[in-house]
């Protein structure tokens, strides 16, 4: 048996390899998420210094994750409420 290869452990139903593959794959995907979110606040980073409020570019990019008719529907109850506090 190689040094990287788990032994094979059968125990009912479980098969040691195969779960370990399991737990490798998600172990590598949340480092690359990691990796992609420390990239993120970089292009941040980077918008703020060329001037741009980053703050107000995650509030954008929730909006821009809405579908069109929840977007309304937030825009439009966001106003009322301004209006109804005397905000606007």
């Amino acid at each position: 048996m190689s040094e990287n290869e788990k032994p094979v452990v059968n125990s009912g139903n479980l098969n040691a390899q195969q779960l370990n593959a399991y737990f490798d794959r998600i172990e590598r995907l949340e480092q690359e998420i990691k990796d992609l979110r420390a990239d993120c606040r970089d292009i941040f980073a980077e918008a703020k210094g060329n001037g741009f409020d980053p703050k107000i570019m995650r509030q954008i990019m929730r909006l821009r994750r809405m579908n069109p008719a929840d977007r309304a529907e937030v825009e439009f109850l966001l106003d009322a409420y301004k209006t109804a506090l005397g905000m606007e």
